[in-house]
């Protein structure tokens, strides 16, 4: 599938729920539309913009962590 911007959203998030992955759409930039979808150790963010997109590709484990004191030097970072 080669997308060239937002006109291709709809058939891609067609795509996503046919493959039933789910999704977040958000509009954090006033010239595109992000898709959010996680997969099994990734996160995907897509922007689609009037005549592109660019991705951004998050890996990691997904253990559960019990570090609160790691939790909370995460969160201070952004506070």
């Amino acid at each position: 599938m080669k997308l060239h911007g937002v006109r291709d959203l709809l058939p891609f998030l067609n795509l996503l729920k046919d493959h039933s992955i789910s999704y977040r759409l958000d509009h954090m930039r006033a010239d595109s539309v992000m898709v959010t979808l996680t997969l099994v150790g990734v996160r995907v963010e897509v922007d689609f913009f009037a005549d592109h997109i660019e991705y951004s590709v998050f890996s990691g484990d997904e253990r559960a962590l019990d570090d609160q004191d790691r939790l909370a030097r995460l969160l201070s970072k952004d506070l």
